[in-house]
């Protein structure tokens, strides 16, 4: 059986409020879970302690058995100390888009052009 550590969302409509629980990863979201580990409420302001409040010896023993976590539990499980800092890279997080990229191509030829009459006058004296 498959482990997962993740978010299962309650709350209601525009007020989330999630349960930390370990569940298999064939289950729904919000469905079917083994053990609820904690609960994150991300309403609530970042540096409050409420935010996040989780088990840790029991995700501890979950992660010993094997179950792997989220990508967002893991980001929550390393502000807690209890992993360590994965290195990420996004190399085209920075990329702008397919419009962008057009619009700074036209802008470029745009100024091209603008500075190759410039140049020629400048020639000429």
């Amino acid at each position: 059986m498959a482990m997962k550590i993740r978010l299962a969302r309650g709350g209601s409509k525009k007020r989330p409020f999630y349960r930390i629980v370990a569940a298999d990863s064939r289950m729904p979201r919000d469905g079917r879970f083994i053990e609820k580990l904690g609960t994150y409420n991300p309403l609530l302001p970042k540096d409050s302690e409420e935010r996040v409040k989780m088990n840790v010896e029991r995700v501890q023993y979950w992660l010993d058995q094997g179950a792997q976590p989220t990508d967002r539990i893991a980001r929550m499980l390393e502000a807690a100390g209890t992993r360590e800092k994965a290195e990420r890279n996004n190399p085209n997080k920075g990329t702008p888009g397919k419009k962008a990229q057009e619009r700074a191509e036209e802008k470029a030829a745009k100024a091209a052009e603008a500075a190759a009459p410039a140049e020629e006058e400048a020639a000429e004296e």
